[in-house]
């Protein structure tokens, strides 16, 4: 077949399919099979859905060159092999011809997979432009996880991820999933290899200690080594309940003590260079497609910053979550599966309107678009620490949620607040915020101190001798820098009944 007289404007999208199909023909290696028909062959409704589909990669921030010569001709590879009005297509079957049609050219494996894809970028718009929310879950492959562990056991794991799996969020399920494996077969994986297991029963908790002392030999952190002795324990309380005959020693399990690890903030210097390059990329961005992606990345990094938002809950936020005129959003199903309410600083909520008037349309309700398509973790993880190299900032995108917290312990913020801003389940995980920057303790401490030195610098009386004893002792204390909230805050209580005794003394 010959292509034919032009029927379409030089500028539409059938044409530029058409002109890419005249080149794709001598390409390809199998002439028997069936091959795109020219858009003159097409319905109406085709020709007119194509131009609609161009607009729409366009309007979501996919470069021109890569619409004309990827994403159109492939699109056109589909409407040409299925004749027929695209309202009445079975996706997967015409679909499936385009996809049969790819693989017959000389193309290398680089590029059969960026047709791939782009194919289904033009089955998520065809989904949409139903009506329909397509969510595609594939099943992980679990193989390199299961291979060489015992049936028995693969039961076992795979009816405990059942349960687990009811807690995690449908969009990170798969790599819920994997995670789940990853850390359930480590401890198992290294057991199974030096000690003849046969059943349960044959485990030992000696096996546990062996596993601890050789991973402390191989300089795993006491972090990650507890990371897998929880997982077991996990499994064996599971299997308790489902009426096993789990080892009583198995169920205590000897855990390492772990440092108390401090979080990891930016400075409010750090803050404002970061905020200034986040800006000026807005500023100063050449095209609207390049200023659309600026606007995005500016909008997340506030709502990281200055909302606390955890980068997944980021990454599925929903514009119905927004309440912007009232300066809040909802967070749905975060951590843990709980809801809760943020608010919203004004700056947050001008990058957002900012953000939402160029933000096109998409086959869902997400807040954050890259290319039509909901943004991944990983691209909004890769931005913000583009950013920070820019500024010369260390910074990750939890890294803000810390900030945050550490900020509004600073601001006198009371930390039961902030324990419900952030999601926290517990107390004692918002006053980790408390112990790297407690003004009030800092005050406390100081003012002692001086008082300390102030009665040191004078004669003292014999009376007041065990008394700066007890002072100098109690402020050794409160100096280390590994005593914890509770303990450090009885440290001041001590100190002001004793600086109080003084000054009632005549």
């Amino acid at each position: 077949m010959t292509a034919p007289a032009a029927m379409t404007r030089p500028d539409s999208a059938a044409a530029r399919f058409d002109y890419a199909l005249k080149h794709a023909r001598k390409r390809c290696t199998a002439p028997d099979r069936p091959t795109p028909c020219y858009s003159a062959d097409w319905p109406k409704e085709n020709i007119a859905l194509l131009d609609d589909y161009r607009a729409w990669l366009l309007d979501g921030g996919t470069g021109p060159l890569m619409v004309d010569q990827i994403y159109v001709p492939t699109a056109g590879y589909a409407l040409g092999l299925s004749l027929k009005p695209v309202a009445e297509w079975d996706l997967e079957t015409d679909l499936q011809r385009a996809l049969d049609y790819i693989h017959t050219r000389r193309l290398s494996a680089i590029s059969t997979k960026i047709r791939h894809n782009a194919l289904e970028k033009f089955r998520h718009f065809l989904h949409q432009q139903r009506g329909q929310r397509q969510i595609v879950f594939r099943e992980p492959d679990l193989s390199r996880y299961q291979a060489g562990l015992p049936a028995w056991l693969i039961e076992a794991l795979t009816r405990y991820q059942h349960l687990r799996q009811a807690s995690w969020r449908p969009a990170r399920l798969g790599e819920a999933i994997r995670n789940f494996w990853s850390n359930q077969t480590r401890l198992w994986r290294w057991v199974l290899t030096h000690y003849p297991i046969t059943s349960l029963a044959d485990v030992r908790r000696q096996h546990l200690f062996d596993y601890t002392d050789d991973r402390l030999a191989a300089a795993y952190s006491p972090k990650s080594i507890n990371q897998d002795l929880r997982a077991f324990q996990g499994l064996m309380l599971f299997l308790q309940e489902q009426d096993w005959n789990v080892p009583r020693a198995l169920l205590r399990v000897p855990a390492l003590k772990e440092p108390a690890a401090l979080p990891r903030f930016l400075t409010d210097e750090q803050i404002v260079k970061l905020r200034a390059v986040v800006e000026a990329h807005v500023a100063q961005a050449p095209t609207a497609a390049q200023r659309r992606d600026a606007l995005l990345d500016r909008a997340a990094f506030y709502v990281m910053w200055q909302g606390g938002l955890r980068l997944g809950e980021v990454e599925e936020l929903r514009r119905d979550d927004l309440d912007l005129p009232m300066r809040k959003l909802m967070v749905r199903q975060g951590k843990g599966r709980k809801d809760r309410a943020v608010f919203l600083a004004d700056s947050a909520v001008s990058a957002l309107q900012a953000y939402l008037a160029v933000r096109g349309p998409g086959p869902s309700d997400y807040v954050f678009l890259y290319r039509a398509e909901p943004v991944e973790k990983d691209l909004l993880r890769s931005r913000i620490r583009s950013a920070g190299e820019r500024a010369g900032v260390k910074v990750s995108p939890h890294m803000l949620r810390h900030t945050f917290g550490t900020q509004l312990v600073n601001a006198g913020c009371p930390v039961t607040s902030i324990q419900k801003l952030l999601g926290h389940r517990d107390l004692s995980s918002t006053l980790i915020y408390a112990r790297v920057h407690d003004h009030t303790v800092a005050t406390d401490y100081y003012s002692a101190m001086a008082r300390i030195e102030n009665d040191l610098s004078c004669t003292p009386r014999p009376s007041d001798t065990q008394t700066r004893a007890e002072l100098l002792k109690l402020a050794q204390q409160l100096a280390k820098p590994q005593l914890r909230q509770p303990a450090r805050l009885e440290l001041v209580q001590q100190l002001r009944q004793i600086l109080d005794g003084q000054s009632a003394s005549p």
